[in-house]
């Protein structure tokens, strides 16, 4: 059953339909059909070999369907070749990832201005949102830091004014929370949660029930490659309880 939130056509940024994806003889997701609308937040939740990672690759164009349809920001991302989803995921998604993948030899700023220039913003102009974007997430004062030097909430939060650069219909983040400690956590956790609140779409990959609680509007279950569970969340409440 395709999940709407009660939204209307124009505004579903994510509509996968009927997708199935084989590996060989197993089948990583079997038949799944979501929709995400502009604006809402959505927690991705399920064990280990559940299908949540294949799922979340499917919407970022990284891996495509054996069958059923992806359609991303009015993106048909079946009907696509490499090269044109490259180009999508650069200029319509921002990914966050566990890890960060941050350039270890550029400054803080350069690792998020690099991303503007990937997308065709000159190198002035990029430095400019950079430096924009470090100042709205309380990172300014670290634009001349190196990756090492940074504490692991400094990093996540330098790696999504990376995936931020290019104003994404999208912000996928895959176990944004899972390589902190828990007051940078819960930093992390905030800052989604306050990108949500000024409008930007989520979708969130995490093992972690109480990031899920704090950030997100719907928690959709996965487990063999099915959609199990797809429930609303109260987050006024769990918000202001995790503050």
């Amino acid at each position: 059953m395709t999940n709407t939130g009660g939204h209307e056509e124009r505004d579903v940024v994510v509509r996968l339909t009927d997708v199935r994806k084989d590996f060989g003889d197993y089948a990583a997701l079997d038949g799944v059909s979501l929709e995400i609308g502009a604006g809402e937040a959505v927690a991705l939740m399920g064990p280990s070999g559940s299908g949540k990672s294949t799922l979340l690759n499917m919407v970022s164009g990284l891996d495509r369907p054996s069958t059923g349809s992806v359609v991303v920001g009015g993106e048909d991302l079946v009907g696509l070749d490499e090269k044109g989803l490259a180009l999508f995921r650069r200029r319509r998604i921002g990914m966050i990832f566990q890890f960060f993948n941050l350039l270890d030899d550029l400054p803080a700023l350069d690792n998020i201005a690099l991303a503007g220039q990937l997308i065709g913003l000159k190198a002035s102009a990029a430095r400019k949102r950079a430096l924009e974007l470090m100042g709205e997430l309380g990172i300014a004062d670290r634009k001349n830091i190196y990756p090492a030097s940074l504490s692991g909430g400094e990093r996540q939060r330098v790696a999504t004014a990376r995936a931020l650069m290019n104003q994404p219909s999208l912000l996928l983040a895959d176990e944004p929370t899972g390589a902190l400690d828990s007051r940078s956590g819960d930093q992390v956790t905030h800052l989604l949660t306050d990108l949500n609140q000024l409008g930007q779409t989520l979708l969130i990959v995490t093992h972690d029930p109480r990031l899920a609680a704090q950030c997100a509007r719907r928690v959709v279950e996965v487990a063999d490659g099915r959609i199990t569970r797809d429930r609303a969340v109260d987050r006024a409440v769990t918000t202001e309880a995790g503050r």
